[in-house]
């Protein structure tokens, strides 16, 4: 499961929200069902951040959110994010070379997988 929060952050702003989203992905990286994260910013305009993490299952996902770290360092910056769906399942990867490989989605009877 992919989560993706994206954010507008002013420039003046932009080394305090920094050290912000620092803590906030430490935290979350320190919660069972972890894969990985990436503070990101926009290359074409550097005001667009996006925090993407990756977690083993949606239910990993929302137990993070219950943790004492997370909802003293991530929540609040989590707030900030825009308001827009902001997880995702995967319903198909490839791996570089590798043939297309389509998931079962965690939705019941999906059309579109």
């Amino acid at each position: 499961m992919l989560v993706t929060n994206r954010f507008v952050v002013d420039e003046d702003v932009a080394p305090t929200f920094t050290e912000r989203a620092h803590a906030a992905l430490a935290a979350l990286a320190a919660r069972p069902g972890y894969l990985r994260g990436e503070l990101l910013r926009a290359l074409d305009d550097p005001r667009h951040w996006c925090l993407l993490t990756e977690w083993e299952s949606v239910g990993t996902y929302r137990r993070a959110l219950g943790g004492f770290d997370v909802k003293v360092h991530a929540t609040p910056l989590l707030a900030e994010s825009l308001d827009e769906p902001s997880a995702y399942e995967t319903l198909a990867d490839a791996a570089p070379g590798g043939p297309v490989t389509v998931n079962a989605s965690d939705r019941a009877a999906d059309p579109l997988r």
